[in-house]
């Protein structure tokens, strides 16, 4: 009996040990030591942190963002990837509405008044979009642009028909060529629209003479928190988030936010969002707080688990376009505490190389 006591408490410990060792693991396989370099240019991604600019106070008007603008221009990137749902992935949540029916509500279009125009569902719209970019010619008429930027309603991407409208001349900003008054609209009102998507990278892509955007958010890793719950998991979340980090990150914002309307104000403030040290503020504010959030139900772990999911799976989205298109160079435009988190996951990639704001914005 004692031996087998014995034998029952070595083991115990060995597991300990283990389990031990097993926290301290490393791999020895490092994929962002292992960058090539490949032949040709390589994949540059620039990753701008942004404030949601529909959050800014009412001083924010749009031509504060020229100096910013000017900067991303300077860079001169060759694809830009915004904080959109993708139509094919609406079109996937749609299907799927127990799980996705309020993220669907919050985050999709309704493509069913450019489906009308223009005879295309979903997937077709992007197939056809596809077709239309493969041969696109360098004029392209007035007549084909609104065609295409029709095509990008119905395939469910408004922010890539935004660059269309933009490119086209204000006279020729009409009704014709599938798209509908109310699509012309819909168009006119989302391109005035107070976010990043419109008035800073649609407006740069038309600038640069690009033709689309890539949208390569992400909510599959959405789930809908039980009725029961819903009051405690928001409880716990608050108090994870009422924490000195917190209170130095909103103190900080208050005089960004204060001179905004001062030359060269906004810029400021983006050059705060994308300063290095800005991602370990945001991690001690928000998710590190979360990661030791005590509840017993582990809400803050479910909630960050959520988010290193989405940002996972955003990054697998940028690097689907850059392995497409090799040699590109990429701005990826984000709400700003998805940037230490962009760039930790971008930098694991062979053929990734990560530009500097700092440099861009000064």
């Amino acid at each position: 009996m004692f031996a087998r006591l014995g034998s029952l408490i070595i083991l115990g410990l060995c597991s300990t040990g283990a389990l031990a060792a097993d926290a301290g693991y490393r791999p020895a396989f490092q994929p962002d030591q292992l960058k090539g370099p490949p032949p040709g240019r390589p994949n540059e991604v620039l990753v701008l942190g942004t404030p949601h600019l529909s959050g800014l106070p009412k001083t924010f008007t749009p031509e504060l963002l020229e100096p910013l603008l000017t900067r991303l221009q300077a860079w001169h990137p060759t694809a830009i990837a915004v904080e959109n749902l993708s139509g094919l992935q609406c079109d996937f949540m749609r299907r799927n509405p127990t799980r996705y029916a309020d993220s669907v509500e919050t985050y999709c279009i309704d493509p069913a008044p450019a489906q009308a125009a223009t005879g295309l569902d979903v997937p077709s719209a992007n197939a056809e979009m596809e077709r239309l970019l493969a041969q696109w010619p360098t004029d392209p008429t007035p007549a084909q642009r609104r065609r295409l930027a029709a095509v990008f309603l119905a395939a469910g991407e408004n922010g890539s028909a935004v660059v269309q409208w933009l490119r086209l001349p204000k006279d020729e900003r009409r009704a014709a060529d599938s798209l509908t008054p109310e699509l012309v609209q819909f168009l006119d009102k989302r391109m005035a629209k107070r976010d990043e998507v419109g008035m800073i990278a649609g407006v740069l892509a038309a600038r640069l003479g690009l033709e689309r955007l890539w949208s390569v958010d992400d909510h599959t890793a959405d789930a809908p928190i039980p009725k029961a719950q819903e009051k405690a998991y928001g409880a716990a979340l608050k108090a994870a988030w009422d924490n000195p980090a917190s209170a130095a990150r909103f103190a900080a914002d208050e005089p960004l936010e204060a001179n905004l309307g001062k030359p060269d104000g906004l810029l400021a403030l983006y050059r705060n969002y994308n300063a290095p040290e800005t991602a370990m503020t945001v991690y001690n504010s928000d998710f590190g707080a979360n990661l030791v959030e005590p509840s017993p139900e582990a809400f803050g772990r479910n909630y960050v688990g959520y988010w290193e999911t989405r940002n996972l799976r955003m990054v697998a989205n940028m690097r689907d376009v850059l392995g497409q298109h090799p040699g590109s160079r990429m701005l990826t435009i984000v709400g700003a505490s998805h940037k230490g988190y962009y760039e930790a996951y971008l930098n694991q990639m062979h053929d990734v190389q990560l530009v500097s704001a700092d440099e861009v914005l000064r």
